[in-house]
C-alpha cells in the first residue's frame, strides 16, 4: 500500500511543475512594450499607411502612427506626392515624439536635410571627390546644392576660372555647370559647408598622376595643355600629370626663351623622351615630333653656296645667323666677318640685320655650318657662283657691294683702334669653330 502511494505522488510531480497560465493583460503589456521608444531628431524608416489630400500616416513602430501634415506637405510637388503609395517605405525626421492628440509629428524634409548632413559628413572624413551642380553664385563664390543642403565654393577655391580676378560674370557662366569638388570644411552647429574644385583637382591629378607614371612610356605621343613657361622650358599638363619640354626640346633652331615657340593655353602635341617613376618626372620633346633640318643638311647646302641669313646673336667670337626659310642657324666666325681686323663682331653687324653670307663649312654630325661675310665676293667661289646660278638668289655684282661696303665700315671703325699683334691674330683665325662655340 506505502508502494502504490509513493507511485502516485511520483506521477504527479510533472503535473506541479507545468508553468501557470498566463494572463491575457499581462501579453498585452509585453506586445505594448514592444514599440519603439521615440525621440526627438531621430530619422527612422517606416511604411505608408495612407495617402490624404491633408496627411500622410506613416507607420514609424510607435504605439501610434506617425502623420506628416500642413507645410511639409506643402513643400512637395504634385509630381513628388501622387508617386507615394501605400506600403511604400519612407524616410522620416521625428519632430515630436507624440503631440497633444498622441501622435507622433514627422517630417520628411529634414528627415532629408538630416540625411545631406550625414552624406556629407561621411565624404569630408573619407576626403572623396564627387560631382556638383552650380547652382548660383555671389561676389565670393559659387553655391552647389547637396541635396537639402547648400555648399560654398570661394572664389580662390575655384579652378574653372583661369583668369585670376575675374568678376561676377565669370562666376555666372559656371552657373548650371558640373564641378569636381572636395569638402574642405563642415559645421553643422553654423550650417557651415565649404568646398573646393581646387583641392579635388590636387586630389584627382594625385591620383591620375600614379597612374599615367605607370602607363607612361617612352616614345609615346600625347596630347596636352601648356600650362607654363619658365626660362629652362615649358610644362604641358597631360591629363593628370605634368611634363616638361626642356628648353633644348622645343625647337631645332636656337631659342633663348620658350615665348618664342609657345603659349600659356597652347594645345601641342609631345613626344615622350623619359618617364622617372621613382622621382615621378616626365621628360617631353616638341622638336622630335618634326622632321630633324640637320638630317638632310647636305642635300640643301654645300660649300661654297650663297645664302641670305639675319643675325640672330652676337657673342665675342662671332655672329649667329639664321637662315632664311630654314631652322638651321650657322656661326660667322669673328675672321670671317670683315677682311679688317675687329675686336667684337658689333664693329660690323647688330641683330637683325640680313647679310648674305657664303657657306664654308658644314659638318652635319656636330649640327654645326661655317658662315662667311667677307668671302661672298671672293674670287675663288666664281666657278661655285657660276654653276649655282648666283643671280637666283642674289648677284654677283650685288654680293660684291655688299661685300665691299662692309669692309669700308669696318676700316672706318677701327682706324683709331688697338691694332692686335700677329700672334693674337693667328691664334683668333686658327682656332676652331667647335672650340669657340664651347667657349
Amino acid at each position: 500500500m506505502g508502494e502504490e502511494e509513493t507511485t502516485v505522488v511520483q506521477q504527479q510531480e510533472p503535473s506541479e511543475a507545468q508553468a501557470e497560465p498566463v494572463h491575457p493583460m499581462e501579453s498585452m503589456l509585453h506586445e505594448d512594450f514592444d514599440y519603439k521608444e521615440l525621440q526627438r531628431g531621430q530619422i527612422v524608416e517606416g511604411h505608408i499607411v495612407e495617402v490624404r489630400p491633408d496627411e500622410i500616416l506613416v507607420d514609424v513602430g510607435s504605439k501610434s502612427e506617425g502623420i506628416i501634415q500642413g507645410r511639409e506637405l506643402e513643400r512637395l510637388s504634385s509630381e513628388g506626392l501622387t508617386s507615394m503609395h501605400e506600403g511604400d517605405p519612407i524616410l522620416v525626421y521625428v519632430v515630436s515624439p507624440e503631440d497633444k492628440n498622441g501622435n507622433v509629428v514627422l517630417s520628411l524634409a529634414r528627415a532629408q536635410a538630416e540625411r545631406d548632413w550625414r552624406d556629407a559628413q561621411q565624404l569630408f572624413e573619407s576626403g572623396e571627390i564627387f560631382e556638383g551642380t552650380v547652382a548660383g553664385y555671389n561676389k565670393g563664390g559659387l553655391i552647389v546644392r547637396m541635396g537639402k543642403v547648400r555648399g560654398f565654393v570661394p572664389s580662390s577655391q575655384i579652378v574653372s576660372i583661369k583668369e585670376r580676378g575675374a568678376g561676377e560674370e565669370a562666376l555666372a557662366a559656371l552657373v548650371g555647370q558640373k564641378l569636381q569638388l572636395k569638402i574642405i570644411e563642415i559645421d553643422r552647429t553654423r550650417n557651415r559647408l565649404i568646398l573646393s574644385e581646387r583641392a579635388a583637382m590636387r586630389e584627382w591629378r594625385k591620383q591620375h598622376k600614379e597612374k599615367l607614371l605607370s602607363e607612361l612610356q617612352e616614345g609615346d605621343i600625347r596630347k596636352g595643355e601648356v600650362i607654363s613657361l619658365c626660362d629652362f622650358g615649358a610644362f604641358v599638363d597631360l591629363g593628370g600629370a605634368d611634363g616638361l619640354i626642356h628648353l633644348s626640346e622645343l625647337s631645332w633652331r636656337r631659342i633663348t626663351h620658350p615665348s618664342e615657340v609657345l603659349k600659356v593655353g597652347d594645345e601641342v602635341e609631345v613626344y615622350v623622351l623619359n618617364v622617372d617613376r621613382d622621382r615621378k618626372r616626365i621628360g617631353l620633346s616638341l622638336k622630335r615630333l618634326e622632321s630633324d633640318p640637320w638630317g638632310s643638311i647636305a642635300q640643301r647646302y654645300h660649300v661654297g653656296q650663297l645664302v641670305e641669313g639675319t643675325i640672330t646673336k652676337l657673342v665675342k667670337f662671332g655672329a649667329f645667323a639664321r637662315i632664311f626659310d630654314d631652322d638651321v642657324e650657322g656661326l660667322v666666325h669673328l675672321s670671317e666677318l670683315s677682311e679688317q681686323r675687329i675686336s667684337h663682331p658689333k664693329e660690323v653687324v647688330q641683330e637683325g640685320d640680313v647679310r648674305t653670307l657664303r657657306v664654308i663649312r658644314i659638318d652635319s654630325d656636330q649640327r654645326r655650318i661655317g658662315l662667311s661675310l667677307k668671302k661672298v665676293a671672293s674670287s675663288e667661289y666664281v666657278d661655285v657662283d657660276w654653276q649655282d646660278g648666283a643671280g637666283q638668289s642674289t648677284s654677283a655684282a650685288d654680293a660684291s657691294e655688299d661685300a665691299e661696303g662692309v669692309a669700308a665700315d669696318a676700316e672706318s671703325q677701327v682706324e683709331d683702334a688697338e691694332v692686335p699683334d700677329d700672334d693674337m691674330v693667328d691664334e683668333v683665325v686658327g682656332d676652331d669653330m667647335t672650340d669657340d662655340e664651347e667657349s
